[in-house]
């Protein structure tokens, strides 16, 4: 069998984009993962790169003296990486580099057919609204995209709008895996009193939750907003219980597992993912969770983020509001009623095996065919 790599600075099993990729390959190839954590699928080899390893530039020195390379190969992750796959170097048939900070890693294993780069985001914009970042990392970001990515095979990224930018910057093809979710054989849930809003993920600042808070406190009756968010930046969950104390009508629950989430979002009636563009990678963001409200078959209610409000309006599956602050989202909750929402549910149900992750995840399997092909 063709041998392939898969290479990521994850924990392979908390990361469900890599996840997808393995599940997809394990029976096609030789497959050997190498990341964090414990090895993600009984069918394939894991190298685990050991904890406490940064994947991350710390270097300040190199940093601040643009010696990017050596930026690079300082971090104790790439360090340990290197000394794991040390014979595997011209060993492999094909690597599948997850994120720009393996590219460098997956060109020195030299793999024998090609390397596929898949890239989970607009990687010279990632942290842009940290000041320090944007001096500093931003330069080594883009120095790693120069370098490396006319030098892979084949690309691949989540968005419409991160595909265009790095065509435009860099003159790589793109094409693009959005971050579906595995197709689930459903009925849309009938939709009752009140009308239940539901919003999942990491709490970060940047992305302003507080609007939905705002939003609810002086929204219509007979709609409800419950939170399910995973801690990210300390203090920050707590504002927000702290701002939604006096509103009724917005709760917080636990986070479930991922294997979980489909079914915990199949029991709400809308499903709310609206961020403001304050960082370049969220005004172009196609997150997991559209997608896993749509295998849940409920409605959504987007922002004005251009690559969701195209899927959203030509699937008729919710709401684009206007802008993505308070009164928008509060504008947009008075135009539902349980027939609306219905509706939504319904063009849910319709679009859910074309936006299911079978059908999305067919262009990481050509990719990788076509380098297989070669060997």
């Amino acid at each position: 069998m063709t041998s392939l790599m898969i290479l990521s600075f994850s924990e392979l099993v908390r990361d469900p984009r890599v996840q997808r990729q393995i599940d997809l390959f394990a029976a096609q190839y030789e497959v050997t993962t190498v990341g964090f954590g414990p090895a993600p699928h009984p069918g394939v080899r894991h190298l685990r790169v050991p904890e406490g390893t940064r994947a991350w530039p710390s270097s300040k020195k190199h940093l601040l003296t643009g010696r990017h390379r050596q930026a690079y190969w300082d971090m104790s992750a790439v360090r340990a990486a290197r000394e794991l796959l040390a014979e595997e170097r011209g060993g492999m048939d094909v690597v599948l580099a997850n994120d720009v900070n393996t590219l460098p890693l997956a060109l020195w294993l030299s793999p024998r057919s090609g390397i596929h780069a898949d890239l989970h985001e607009y990687a010279p914009r990632e942290k842009e609204h940290v000041r320090t970042w944007r001096w500093f990392v931003a330069p080594y970001q883009r120095w790693i995209c120069r370098t490396c990515l006319p030098r892979v095979d084949s690309a691949t990224t989540v968005s419409p709008g991160l595909a265009a930018e790095y065509e435009r910057e860099f003159a790589v093809p793109m094409r693009i895996v959005t971050n579906a979710a595995a197709h689930e054989d459903r009925a849309p849930r009938p939709t009752g009193a009140p009308i239940r809003l539901l919003h999942t993920g990491v709490a970060r600042a940047n992305r302003r939750l507080e609007a939905m808070v705002d939003a609810l406190a002086g929204g219509p009756e007979g709609i409800t907003l419950d939170f399910m968010l995973v801690p990210s930046e300390p203090g920050y969950i707590e504002q927000l219980q702290e701002r939604a104390a006096d509103v009724p009508a917005v709760s917080f629950r636990d986070p479930v597992p991922y294997a979980q989430l489909v079914e915990a979002v199949a029991g709400y009636d809308m499903s709310v993912v609206m961020f403001p563009a304050t960082t370049f990678n969220l005004e172009h963001s196609l997150p997991n969770k559209l997608f896993e409200a749509v295998q849940a078959r409920t409605g959504v209610i987007v922002g004005p983020s251009p690559d969701m409000a195209e899927l959203v309006r030509e699937h008729g599956i919710g709401l684009v509001t206007e802008g993505a602050d308070a009164d928008s989202l509060r504008a947009a909750l008075e135009e539902l009623d349980a027939a609306r929402v219905d509706a939504f549910k319904q063009a849910a149900d319709r679009a859910a095996h074309e936006l299911s992750a079978e059908v999305q995840i067919t262009a990481w399997d050509e990719a990788v065919s076509a380098l297989a092909a070669r060997s």
